[in-house]
Parts: C-alpha cells; structure tokens; sequence
C-alpha cells in the first residue's frame, strides 16, 4: 500500500464552517423559513415550560400562575430576541430562559420574610417582586460592561486555545439535561432520539423538489410522530398503575396547561405589582448574571460558526452583551420569574438544519410573541413531555461541544502546554460544577453557607456553571503558563483579526446594524 502524503491526511483550518446552505444573511424562501423557525419556537418551549415548573411551586403559585409565568417568558423570549438580532451581535440566537438564576432565586424564594406569609398566591405574588427588583439591579451589570466595552476589552485575553473548553463546556456541561432525563421515561425518550438521529443524519439526503425535507424539518417530524406516540400511549392507560414520576415525565395531559390558560393574554410590565428591591438579594442575583454573561459569550462563538460567519469582533461581542443586559431588565419590568441568556439547544439547531439564517430566528421570535398572546395555542404545544425536549438535547448539546472543539483546528495541538491547558480547565469544568450539585442534593444547601448570603449565591452560583468554571481556569492559564514565544502555538495569528471590526472585511456584511444605523454608532 502506498505511503499517503501529507495532505491526504491533513485538513487545513477552515475560519467558516461549509455545507451550509443559507449562512447568518442568506434568507430561504419564506415557506422553508417559516418551517424553520416553527421548529425553533418549538424548541424553545423546553426551557420556558420547565423553569417555571420547577420555581412556580416552590413561590406558592397554582397551575394558573404557572401558565402566566409561561407566557411571559415567551413572550419576553421573543422580544429580547428580536432585539438581539436586530440590534445586538446579530447573530441568529434565540435569547431565552437561564438556569443560571435559578440558585439566586431559590436563595429569594426562601428568605424567611418571603416564606412566612401564610396564603400562597399573595407569597407567590412577593416573591415574584422580590425576584423583579433583584433583576432589574443586577441587570445593570451588563449593560455596564457591555456598552462600556468592558467585557470587549477583556475579551483580548481569549484565544482559541482559552475559548474552546469554554464553548465545548457550553454543551458538555449540560448532560444532566440529556440523557438522564430521557431515562426517567424510556419508551417516550429513546424513539425520539433514535428517529431525530435517523432522519436528520442517515436519510438527509431525502429530497422532495430538491428541498432535503428530512435533513432540514427532522425535529418538527420527529415531535409530531413521537408526541402521537405519546398520546396513543397515555390515552392506552399505559400508565394508570405507573408511580407519580413515570407519569409526569410519560403522560400528554399532566401538564394542566390547557385547561388553565386563557384564550388571549398579553403580557405587560409591572403585571404582578411593583418590584420591590434588597440589597442582599441583587448582589446574589449580580453572580447568575455574570455567569449568563460568560455563557452568553460561548454561545455567540458556537453561534458564529454554525451561521457560517466569522467569529463576533470585541465590539460586537459588547454589544451583544449591552442588549442582552437590557432583556434582563425587561425579564425584570415584565416578570419573567428568571433572566436570560443564549438558547444553547437552538444554537444546536443551526447546526442540524444547516441553516444559520438570521431571518429564520426573527420569524421565530414572532411565533413566541404571537403564541404566548394566545394562551390555549400556545399552551397546546407548551404541553410537550419534557423528555421529547432532553432526548433533542442529547444531539444538540453535543453539536455545540464539538464546534468547540472545532477552534482547536487553529491551535498546535501537539504542545504540552496546549494539551495540559485544554485537559485540565475540561476535567475541572465538569468536575467542580457535579461536586456542587451532589453536595445540594445530599445537604439540601450548597458547598458555601455562610451567614452572608450574597457570597453563599456568588460562590454556590459561579462554581456550578461548566462553562463558567471553564473560562477562569482556561483563561488563566492561557495567559500566564509559558506565554513567551507561545502565539503561534496559541492560535493568535487567526485570532488577532477578528479582535477590531475593521480587522476582517466580511466582518461588515455580518454584523453591520440595519437601517444604516452604523453611521450614528461606528463599531470600533
């Protein structure tokens, strides 16, 4: 057998992803479009249902406050997308729900004042405001860094080296969300995957008028087929004698979303009174706000490379961060009961579909708008088993780790000082944040309780985010182990040309604001 030549078994860096049909500003045609950006809506449910599912209880709220919470969340979801992609980085991300306020908001929930009051609709009314006015102090963070070009500024101590464990993490980190979810119910969760994976890998190829409907429209498919398998299932009486968890995770109807959503409701600030504000509280919620910071910023990367682009100036990226700082204070004003971030499972999806198109987004932050505004509509498709949602994740998840990875393709990944850098802030990044959330479960509390507990939700908050606990050990290190001679070997060459706007003449078609508004704010 002949020896192969050197590049037959090398493949040079490639700075945009190829394959992609309609990359961040080519547009399908408006029927593909409209598909397209239904399955992202749809997509988006499972953050939006499942956050409030899980805090709504815990605040004293019934099923009917649950599907307000719902609705305002989309419906937020949907305006701070709009904004994103219009005005922020541009990028076609969806901006929603984050799990990253969760503990702050857990620390409200409990506070001893909150929870003393006896009925449960007005506790759950305090609380929410409680939860208002830490958002709308904490955003402010943001929206410093962001506009001041703070956050740009620290981004010149990235490089490809630092940024792939953080977006590989950005996936990885989420496995809890994957597959152990999909175990709680088997014969729901494992068909999914296993159909989404068919469909959108082994028979992309499919055509129906030159259109690969398989490749493209899998994940719509897939939840129509796998949701009236589900409903054929519940109404069966395959689970009459199941145990209450089966149930939950298993049945089409224990959602009770439909029965108690209003036929119209539209969304509005202030809905659940005023917000009222503690210094305490803020600082606790500053923390997830940082973290949605940092994890925002993986996203935009993955997001960048999967729409085809090139990755987001430190302008940009600030910019992106200042917008995102205003949907917090929105998700504040309106009650959203959390604060956002960068939808990683729709990131994902740009990758499935191949289709990075800004276009499609926007259309899709018009359904969550529309759809949240009728509620039974919209509650319909909200009533989704969880586990269609986590069997999804388990491909999509993994597609946003392994574009991180695809940065160390600019690297020389045959340096010790690479690898230990790479190996070490990846292990930590999932070994910190799982010894955190196994100590919560045993103790019921986190790792730091102190009698502060702003610090208790700074410490508890920071280290339990992958992506978080990634980027200060990656960054870190990148930048104070052996970096004399180091830049080539960093990837720094590729890197240093998207770190100005003007560094990349593309950077202008890609993230140029519409309607000419470059003349009034020049990027740097």
């Amino acid at each position: 057998m002949a020896e192969a030549k050197p590049e037959e078994i090398s493949h040079p860096p490639m700075e945009q992803l190829q394959g992609f049909e309609y990359c961040i500003d080519s547009n399908p045609p408006w029927g593909e479009a409209i598909i397209l950006a239904f399955q992202h809506y749809i997509l988006a449910l499972g953050t939006a249902v499942m956050i409030p599912a899980v805090l709504v209880p815990m605040m004293g709220g019934d099923d009917g406050d649950r599907v307000r919470v719902v609705q305002t969340l989309l419906f937020v979801t949907g305006i701070n997308t709009l904004l994103q992609s219009l005005f922020g980085t541009r990028l076609p991300t969806v901006i929603g729900g984050s799990y990253a306020f969760v503990i702050p908001i857990v620390a409200i929930i409990q506070d001893s004042s909150l929870a003393a009051i006896p009925d449960g609709h007005e506790r759950f009314l305090e609380t929410m405001r409680a939860i208002q006015g830490a958002l709308i102090v904490s955003s402010s963070i943001q929206i410093i860094l962001g506009y001041s070009q703070l956050w740009g500024i620290f981004s010149r101590f990235f490089s490809p080296v630092g940024m792939a464990p953080v977006v590989a993490l950005l996936g990885f980190g989420l496995f809890e969300r994957g597959f152990p979810v999909v175990g709680r119910c088997v014969e729901v969760g494992l068909p999914m995957l296993i159909l989404f994976v068919v469909l959108s890998q082994y028979l992309k190829n499919v055509q129906i008028k030159d259109i690969p409907v398989l490749e493209r429209f899998s994940l719509f498919i897939c939840i129509a087929l796998v949701w009236a398998y589900a409903q054929i299932l519940t109404s069966g009486g395959a689970y009459k004698n199941s145990t209450e968890v089966t149930q939950i995770n298993c049945r089409t109807d224990r959602a009770n979303l439909i029965s108690s959503a209003p036929w119209i409701k539209i969304p509005y600030p202030l809905q659940w009174g005023a917000p009222t504000f503690n210094a305490g509280q803020s600082f606790g919620m500053v923390s997830a706000v940082l973290v949605s910071l940092i994890e925002s910023t993986a996203s935009y990367k993955a997001a960048a490379r999967l729409a085809s682009a090139t990755p987001p100036p430190a302008h940009i990226l600030s910019r992106g961060i200042g917008w995102q700082g205003i949907g917090i204070l929105l998700d504040g004003l309106f009650g959203t009961g959390t604060g956002s971030t960068v939808s990683v499972e729709n990131v994902g999806l740009l990758g499935s579909t191949r289709i990075g198109s800004r276009r499609v987004i926007q259309i899709s932050a018009g359904f969550m708008i529309f759809f949240s505004m009728l509620g039974k509509f919209g509650a319909l498709f909200a009533s989704i088993p969880f586990t269609i949602f986590a069997a999804v994740y388990c491909v999509l998840f993994g597609l946003v780790a392994a574009v991180g990875l695809s940065f160390l393709q600019f690297t020389n990944m045959n340096s010790m000082r690479n690898l230990f850098i790479v190996g070490v802030s990846i292990f930590l990044g999932l070994s910190v944040p799982e010894y955190f959330f196994r100590y919560t479960m045993a103790a019921q509390r986190g790792p730091a309780h102190t009698k502060a507990g702003w610090f208790n939700d700074y410490i508890n908050t920071i280290f339990s985010s992958p992506p978080t606990v990634g980027l200060i050990v990656a960054v870190f290190l990148d930048n104070t182990l052996e970096t004399k001679d180091a830049g080539n070997d960093r990837g720094l060459p590729w890197w240093a040309r998207f770190r100005s706007f003007k560094g990349d003449s593309r950077n202008e078609e890609f993230y140029s604001l519409p309607f000419n508004l470059n003349r009034f704010f020049p990027p740097a």
